[in-house]
């Protein structure tokens, strides 16, 4: 009887979450589609085109935030960027931003902890990426950039032919749809597995191996989100389900940005194109504001 009360628990658990999450990231979506549909690719080259290192990593880490969600669309952007000659810092606060601080992660993240957590995150992740941009561009990681040339490129458009808004609205909704029918399967493992720890993980386990008092509970989770990272849209209901189990906050912020900062996928993908010296700054500085957020997180949760 006890077994059935906690599937039935588990599987209400699933429909909720599952159910709030589909609605708000088919919402979103829609939203960043119509965004990217007035900032294309060419856009975003032509504003960082000549920015010298400063205020070219604000602009860099800003247009990070509002472009391509996953490694497969960010690494190509990121090679054009390079290739154009736009500066090495500024590319790589580019590249740091987009996987930590895109809208979809940002409405998530809303869901998961609030609006005002999710402001603090958003003005860490923002620092740090356009930070260590400048700080990776003035000690000379360019030069550990190999030479890789991307091949089959499309062309530039013609950005003075007009497009009318109703074609940028049926594109984000292509867009929207697309992107949900790849994501979906993802967003419902992530309701599953959440939904089996809130109804068969005790909580007093999670606490003792993951709660406030553990000192070693933030780190831990920032190198723990490396593999087990697939996509924010399974991170978060997993997250979720933890900080309500007893996770403390720090833990949980660390255990996202770790993974989403340098999740395998992308880690791979950028030793294709990276020395393995730039690979390792790279996986190291982000594992450091995974730790660095875990803490702040942590010690304003006390307050």
């Amino acid at each position: 009887m006890d077994l059935l009360a906690t599937l039935i628990t588990a599987g209400q658990f699933f429909v909720v979450i599952a159910g709030e999450l589909i609605l708000l990231f088919v919402g979103i979506t829609f939203l960043v589609g119509l965004l990217q549909a007035y900032i294309p690719e060419e856009r975003i080259r032509s504003v960082l085109a000549g920015r010298r290192q400063g205020v070219g990593n604000v602009i860099g880490a800003t247009f990070g935030a509002l472009t391509p969600f996953c490694s497969c669309s960010t690494i190509p952007i990121l090679l054009g960027l390079l290739e154009v000659g736009i500066p090495f810092g500024v590319c790589m606060s580019f590249l740091l931003a987009s996987p930590l601080l895109n809208p979809i992660i940002l409405s998530l993240l809303v869901a998961l902890i609030g609006v005002v957590p999710t402001a603090v995150y958003a003005a860490v992740t923002f620092t740090a990426a356009a930070g260590i941009g400048w700080l990776l561009g003035r000690l000379g990681y360019g030069r550990y950039v190999k030479d890789v040339m991307v091949e089959g490129r499309p062309e530039p458009c013609d950005c003075a032919v007009a497009v009318s808004h109703g074609t940028r609205i049926r594109s984000a909704f292509s867009f929207a749809v697309s992107l949900f029918r790849q994501v979906l399967p993802y967003l419902l493992l992530g309701a599953g597995i959440g939904a089996f720890i809130y109804g068969f993980v005790p909580e007093g386990l999670i606490v003792s191996l993951a709660g406030p008092n553990n000192p070693l509970a933030i780190p831990v989770a920032a190198v723990i989100g490396v593999p087990m990272y697939i996509r924010a849209e399974t991170i978060i209901p997993i997250s979720a389900v933890l900080l309500e189990k007893g996770m403390g906050i720090g833990a949980v912020m660390a255990l996202i940005i770790g993974g989403a900062g340098a999740s395998i996928p992308e880690v791979t993908l950028l030793a294709a194109i990276f020395e393995r010296r730039l690979v390792a700054a790279f996986v190291v500085t982000i594992l450091m504001v995974a730790v660095l957020a875990g803490v702040v997180f942590q010690v304003l949760s006390v307050i």
